[in-house]
């Protein structure tokens, strides 16, 4: 459990690392980004599809049957599609964290924002990020409990999927308030919700817990990968302004995972 956490409160608070970026350097390192989030993409698809959705078939066809677990691994699956998906578009398009943001931006000048706006724009964007990541922490914590050999890959991958995120909620908050306090405070406080929702997870199921549960959760958990994945990753990564990069990162992201799990056979 304390490895499971640890790996959830990694991913986390990588929300820290966007919000340093944001205050350390000049400009947004674009390149690195589009590569890193398409690395990311490719982590979690690959091992969505290869592994996590597969252990979720087997568990379920060894509870109920070949048909209707298969049935319920599919539904379980489209099931975690279904709610990260309801959690985004509750989210409004201007306050939604994968709005890319850079920090250059840091110099917008204050005749283009009011610097209560910007205030109120990065406290949503803390919010929203918030709500984003409490499954996500769900999906790196039933990993951490089950099978270290997928757990540390989504953790990576989920933890470069935060860092753009840190430098959503800093780059509004610092300019508003001129405080980097402020700013980073924010970002690592939304990034608290990762191992809040990996913690509450756990135990809402510890209680019920059995091969069936855990089947269901690791198709939940998939679908959700997914859907971060290609709704979220690869258009933010593609935003960043190299498409190819982003494509590269997502194939040695698959690469890297399909060996890793190899080493574990």
């Amino acid at each position: 459990m304390l490895f499971a956490f640890g790996l959830t409160l990694f991913a986390g608070l990588s929300t820290g690392i966007g919000s340093a970026m944001a205050f350390f350097t000049k400009s947004t390192n674009t390149r690195f980004l589009s590569a890193a989030l398409g690395f990311s993409a490719g982590v979690m698809i690959y091992v969505s599809f290869m592994e996590i959705l597969g252990k979720s078939f087997e568990l379920l066809r060894d509870s109920y049957g070949l048909t209707p677990g298969s049935w319920y691994a599919i539904l379980s699956f489209f099931g975690g599609i279904l709610v990260i998906g309801i959690i985004d578009s509750l989210v409004p398009t201007f306050e939604n964290p994968h709005e890319i943001r850079r920090v250059e931006d840091m110099r917008i000048h204050g005749e283009r924002k009011k610097k209560n706006g910007l205030l109120r724009m990065g406290l949503f964007m803390a919010l929203a990020i918030a709500m984003h990541n409490f499954p996500e922490g769900l999906a790196t914590f039933a990993a951490g409990m089950t099978d270290t050999s997928i757990a540390i890959p989504i953790a990576v991958a989920i933890a470069i999927h935060n860092i753009p995120e840190g430098i959503a909620v800093s780059v509004p908050i610092y300019y508003a308030t001129g405080r980097k306090r402020k700013a980073f405070f924010w970002s690592f406080l939304s990034g608290l919700a990762e191992p809040m929702g990996g913690l509450l997870g756990y135990l809402f199921f510890s209680a019920v817990f059995n091969q069936s549960i855990l089947g269901v959760l690791f198709g939940i958990v998939a679908g959700i990968m997914v859907f971060i994945s290609v709704d979220e990753l690869l258009p933010t990564a593609r935003e960043y302004g190299h498409h190819h990069l982003s494509i590269y990162g997502l194939i040695f992201g698959m690469a890297v995972m399909a060996v890793s799990l190899m080493l574990f056979i």
